[in-house]
Order: C-alpha cells, then structure tokens, then sequence
C-alpha cells in the first residue's frame, strides 16, 4: 500500500472532484459534492434524504432501479441517459456508478455525472451535415454520360465545404464524367476560407482528368477568390447553367 495513503480524507477528494458525484444508499442521498451542486442547481441540504431516482425520467426508473441493485455487488457499466436538473432543466449525461463500504459492515453506491451535452451536439450536427453531404451528393444531375451538374445551396460552412471536396471528386469519378457544372447560383453566403476550399475542388477534378465550369459565381465570390490566389482564368466562368450547356456544346 502506498505509504500515507490509510491518512487520505476520502470525503475531501471527493468534494474536490471537477466531476459531479452523488452518494446514496437504500434510494436516499447521503451526500453530494460541490461539483454536483453547481451542476443540479442547488445545494447539499436542499438533496439530502430524497431519491437519486427523481432526478430520472419516469420511463427510465425501472432500469436504473435495477442498475442501483446490481452496482451494490460491483461497478456497473458507463450509460448515457437524460436526467433532470433541480430547475426540471435536462441534460444529456454519462453515468457510472461502484459500491462503496460506510464503515464495516454497510454498503452504498457513488455515482459519477459527466455532462456530455456538447458532445452529443457536435455529434448531431456531424450526422446532420453528413446527410447533407450525401444529400449533395445524390444531387450531382447527369446531364449526358460524361457531363453532370453539381448545384451548391444554402449556408455552406468550412466543414461542409471540406466534406464536399473530400466526397465530390470520388462521386465524379465513380461516374466517368469529363465536365462537372458547378452552380453557386443557390449559395447565399461563404467566406475566404470556404472559398478557398470549393476551388481546390477545380484543382482535384483537374488531377481526375475532369473540367469544371461554373456558374452562378457573384462578382464578390470571383474578387475574394482572385485575392486568394485562385486562378480561374483557365475555367470557363458562366452565368447560368444554360449558358454553360451551350458552352459544352448541348442546346
């Protein structure tokens, strides 16, 4: 054993502790830190005595009743769950809960509660901006075997910008194409960095052996790209789509 370690003051520690942790036994709280306080929006006297089940959903209860009963024996798995705040506020968290001895010979539970409210944002708003992509990319429009056109709508961010030319050129590859008709014509707002990431795309489709030619690029989208250093003057740059079908030959 590490030497001093018998001398720790447990409670202390967990007073201390940046995570919210509650300590109960037989569904009543015996104590939480301050972590937990700041986190429930309230203080220790205002807990103390009442269920750790309340703050649960009623659908939840049962399962984490259970939970409670087995965690007496040993650690019970990490979960994620809605739980409510004092204010009736909820939040997203990670639960994880062991067994604790209260002097010999009784056992209580100490729960651990990660706020992972912000994670399971940043998560959703990855799979919404996959589905988008996807989206975008079923939207790449044939037009004849080797031409197809690509319409950009809406507020494109850098993130999005960035899976457009990670996915587009794999799409226009897989489809043999020779020219890809990009139309900003739906887009209303991008800045430098965004900008500077849609026109590596004519540089990638390049390497692929593919012309892109654009449409719909307002006078301020060309005069930020020319500022960056992006040369367009090798791509043909029309005003609409029908412009550029005549430009390709297709009346």
């Amino acid at each position: 054993m590490l030497k001093g370690i018998e001398d720790i003051n447990y409670q202390e520690v967990m007073e201390y502790s940046l995570d919210p942790i509650i300590l109960h036994t037989d569904y009543k709280i015996l104590y939480i830190n301050k972590a937990a306080e700041e986190f429930f929006r309230t203080d220790k006297e205002s807990v103390i005595g009442i269920s750790p089940l309340d703050i649960f959903k009623e659908s939840s209860k049962g399962a984490i009743k259970r939970r409670i009963q087995s965690a007496y024996d040993s650690p019970a798995a990490v979960i994620e769950e809605t739980i409510y705040r004092m204010d009736k506020t909820t939040v997203t968290v990670e639960l994880y809960c062991h067994p604790v001895m209260l002097g010999e010979n009784n056992k209580a539970i100490q729960s651990y509660i990660r706020d992972i409210t912000i994670r399971k944002e940043s998560e959703k708003k990855q799979e919404d901006m996959l589905q988008e992509i996807n989206e975008l990319s079923a939207t790449i429009v044939p037009i004849m075997s080797n031409i197809a056109i690509l319409p950009l709508t809406g507020n494109i961010c850098e993130d999005k910008a960035g899976m457009i030319l990670e996915i587009i050129p794999e799409k226009v590859k897989d489809q043999a194409l020779k020219y890809l008709i990009i139309d900003f014509s739906g887009v209303y707002r991008l800045d430098d960095v965004v900008i500077d990431s849609l026109f590596k795309i004519i540089h990638v489709l390049s390497l692929l052996g593919v012309q892109a030619v654009l449409t719909g690029l307002r006078p301020e989208m060309a005069i930020e790209a020319t500022k960056l250093g992006i040369n367009l003057s090798d791509v043909p740059t029309l005003a609409s789509v029908k412009d550029a079908l005549v430009h390709l030959g297709i009346h």
